[in-house]
């Protein structure tokens, strides 16, 4: 008889079964709707089968064996065939005969830092350095466009162009950081309307040194949101693929079920994902990414990936990212509200 219960068999929340030889003996359809691979293909399989790789799940579910006790590993890796699977996982002893019950909580691979998290003197810190910033600025782009209607020499010209271009980029990058956009109504949006658009820019940027892949699931239902700040936060992620050196760029569209975002729990989320095969992030940059400022690139302003982490929070969604040399995926989680669970729901009868 399978170990899960009919009412465990309805929670959205993926669980598995296995026994002591770490078998797969049962999992749920959440379980399956998770990993996109059907019951007939796991049961009876080794849990390796779905090793990430560092072979974490593994050790800590012979730990539990041998130790006979409850665990929970934070930011397991799971694969399968349609891409890696990250998850918070509880390890439970089963009552009645030997085994574990896997309860499964969807994450992402690397969760960007949480700008809210960030010291409030850091935040006053940046507006106070903007603000004092802003009217040098003002009063050196006068003088140098006063100065160029003075001077007639072409390499003297071409010094104060210098000036000016410089003190324009300066003066850009103190107004966004002074002028964030006010938050705006969300209206139904269709995701692919709003990634088209994206690559229609990316296209216009980039003509044909780059190749532009849909991967779009076409059964996504429309999702409450700005199309514009949408539009926004992804382009910046195509951005920076392009500036990484990329040749590939994929554009991805997903469905994720009982996803866990924050401290909120979601029955549907919708995935877009912006793959590429460009560098890749710096093992340097991995914790800091996210930051304001941050960039692998000295000539980057640092506020493309903190503004579409910005964007992802104002739709109470995540952004994260996974990266190697030649293959970088940022992945934008966007919960459809309709489709909340509480805590208490989540894990009710």
């Amino acid at each position: 008889m399978a170990p899960l219960t009919a009412a465990l068999e309805r929670l959205a929340t993926p669980l598995m079964c296995i026994d002591a030889a770490q078998r797969i003996r049962d999992l749920n359809p959440a379980c399956c709707a998770w990993l996109g691979m059907s019951r007939r293909r796991l049961l009876g399989h080794d849990l390796s089968l779905l090793d990430g790789g560092d072979t974490a799940l593994g050790s800590a579910v012979s730990q539990v064996l041998e130790q006979n006790g409850s665990l929970r590993c934070r930011h397991v890796q799971l694969r399968v065939e349609g891409g890696d699977r990250f998850a918070e996982v509880y390890l439970t002893p089963l009552l009645d005969e030997p085994g574990l019950l896997l309860e499964f909580h969807p994450s992402e691979a690397f969760p960007g830092s949480d700008p809210s998290v960030l010291p409030a003197a850091l935040h006053a810190a940046l507006k106070g350095l903007a603000h004092e910033v802003r009217n040098p600025l003002a009063g050196l782009k006068g003088a140098a466009q006063l100065l160029a209607r003075r001077i007639d020499d072409p390499d003297s010209r071409r010094y104060v162009e210098v000036i000016l271009t410089e003190s324009a980029r300066l003066a850009d990058l103190v107004d966004r950081l002074l002028s964030p956009t006010a938050p705006r109504d969300l209206v139904a949006t269709n995701v692919h309307a709003v990634l088209e658009r994206v690559r229609l820019l990316a296209e216009a940027e980039a003509g044909w040194s780059i190749q532009l892949l849909r991967d779009y699931d076409p059964s996504l239902p429309e999702l409450a949101a700005d199309a514009d700040r949408l539009t926004q936060a992804l382009w910046n992620l195509v951005r920076n693929a392009l500036q990484s050196g990329a040749s590939v760029v994929r554009l991805r569209s997903r469905a994720e079920h009982g996803v866990l975002i924050g401290e909120m729990r979601y029955r549907l989320a919708l995935k877009l994902e912006i793959e590429d095969n460009g560098r890749g992030v710096p093992e340097s940059l991995a914790e800091r990414i996210f930051l304001p400022l941050v960039s692998g690139r000295p000539e980057g302003s640092g506020l493309g990936l903190a503004l579409a982490q910005q964007v992802a929070r104002e739709h109470g969604g995540a952004l994260s990212f996974r990266s190697r040399p030649g293959h970088t995926v940022f992945s934008l989680l966007l919960p459809v509200r309709d489709n909340h669970l509480d805590e208490n729901h989540a894990h009710a009868d």
